[in-house]
């Protein structure tokens, strides 16, 4: 049915050239978008609008359509009377639902009293060849609104408004952090080292040089360079790349938005960020209440700070002896689903981490910063000068997500490379290499330092009301539907 549709489609662009209407147009000038039109006095004269047609309605010697653009629809009449008899026919005869066209007139106002524009000029500028889907109820099939994103944003106000706020809200983190006296970089995407996170990498090949690089899994360890040459305050909006499990709050291409600060720790990181999230968030939606996971959330307030050994004993029954215990907690996370083969290969700090992910988080809906992890788990964090055993680190959980993750960090070198050698010896998909470039970088001396990275798509989820992410990602990674 759709190649039928096409062959027609073909047939009646074939037509417009006939009658030396080229069918795709260079340019087309308009005097106002679509809302600005909407909000015209009845009479206004001599205005000219463009858009894609998504409703048409044939009513003998008039037709009523829709115009839609990025600002919104207005209607649009096409009349006998005004075009001619011989222009209206054709122009009703082949104009179809989803070609672009421009239009010339004025405005007035129907018997039902809707704004429109009475058409005396009408210019084919693009023929679609294909149908789009039924405007009223939009596309149902998620695959094919992820795989076709620009079906998705004709037919939804909604996905249309979803992708309107990721811009508003990196743009309001942007304006705060330039106005705290932070500089935007870019840092390299290609890569000799992975590094700047625990995660399996994207490996490519650079002909050129004949050597394997990767696709960047954080930009932490550029950034710090930029530290030690005088960036004090430095962020990246970053594209990141982890070869990991696929699920609805993890995508293996997404984006980061990292930050350092010279002479801060992560206790002056976290007040910051309450504040930098708590701004954007405000300016975006006009208020500090979301709604998420079926809970109303209130980000008002001072947010909490819960350590983690201290939540894993409230969620879990646990006490500090017990969470020293490898048999405790296997069984604690046995009890919580964890599979026995997962069991198997995990000591007690990656223990402590699945108890984290399945009992504490899931039940941190309100904003709370959770401090207190094992140092074995942040290589690249500062020990705690009161418990050598935690990194001075914290994560920032909202509706049972981890939206932020960040750190006083480590500037020891020798220290630094003691424990990217002990990371080294790891498990190949779990270790982090030791990066001599950042090394010698370190030796010439990073001050202390506060690092930051925000899960940006987590973020825009969360302020959407969307718990998959791929609703917050204009063109998610699909496999290939040849296979």
């Amino acid at each position: 049915m759709s190649e039928e549709i096409r062959n027609v489609r073909l047939e009646k662009a074939a037509r417009f050239r006939e009658r030396g209407i080229e069918p795709y147009a260079a340019r087309f000038e308009r005097s106002h978008s679509l809302s600005e039109a909407a909000a015209l006095p009845e009479g206004t004269k001599e205005v000219r609008l463009a858009g894609r047609l998504v409703t048409f309605r044939n009513i003998g010697k008039l037709v009523f359509a829709r115009l839609q653009d990025r600002s919104g629809s207005v209607q649009i009449s096409l009349e006998q009377d005004v075009l001619g008899k011989d222009a209206y026919r054709d122009w009703k005869k082949d104009l179809d639902i989803g070609d672009i066209v421009g239009v010339g007139g004025e405005i007035f106002r129907t018997k039902r009293g809707e704004i429109t524009l009475r058409c005396d000029t009408v210019q084919m500028l693009s023929k679609s060849l294909r149908s789009l889907p039924e405007k009223w109820h939009g596309l149902t099939d998620r695959e094919v609104k992820y795989r076709q994103r620009y079906l998705d944003l004709i037919t939804s106000e909604e996905a249309r408004e979803i992708f309107r706020l990721r811009t508003r809200l990196c743009r309001s983190l942007r304006s705060y952090l330039d106005a705290n006296g932070f500089e935007e970089v870019e840092t390299p995407v290609l890569a000799p080292h992975a590094s700047g996170a625990l995660a399996r990498p994207f490996v490519t090949r650079h002909q050129a040089l004949g050597v394997d690089m990767y696709l960047r899994i954080a930009p932490e360890t550029y950034l710090k360079r930029l530290v030690v040459g005088g960036y004090e305050r430095v962020y990246e909006f970053a594209r990141c790349f982890r070869n990991e499990g696929l699920d609805p709050t993890h995508l293996q291409d997404f984006t980061m938005l990292e930050y350092y600060v010279a002479y801060w720790d992560y206790r002056d990181n976290m007040k910051f960020t309450e504040k930098l999230l708590k701004a954007a968030i405000q300016e975006v939606t006009g208020g500090l209440k979301i709604e998420f996971g079926g809970h109303e959330i209130d980000l008002d307030g001072d947010w909490p700070s819960v350590d983690l050994f201290d939540g894993l004993q409230k969620e879990c029954g646990l006490d500090r002896k017990s969470l020293e215990d490898v048999d405790t907690l296997k069984r604690a996370a046995r009890d919580r689903g964890v599979a026995e083969e997962e069991l198997s290969t995990l000591g007690r700090v990656g223990l402590i981490d699945v108890l984290f992910k399945k009992a504490l988080r899931p039940a941190m809906i309100r904003p709370t910063f959770l401090t207190g992890h094992p140092i074995e788990i942040s290589p690249l964090a500062r020990r705690s000068s009161e418990d050598p055993g935690v990194a001075d680190r914290f994560q920032l959980v909202i509706g049972g997500w981890e939206i932020v993750n960040a750190y006083s960090e480590l500037i020891d070198p020798l220290e630094q490379r003691r424990r990217l050698e002990e990371q080294a010896r790891g498990r190949d998909d779990e270790r982090m290499v030791k990066e001599e470039d950042y090394l010698l970088a370190m030796e010439y001396g990073l001050p202390p330092t506060s690092g930051f990275g925000l899960g940006v798509d987590r973020l825009v989820a969360l302020v959407s009301g969307n718990e998959n992410l791929r609703d917050v990602v204009l063109f998610p990674l699909m496999r290939p539907e040849d296979g």
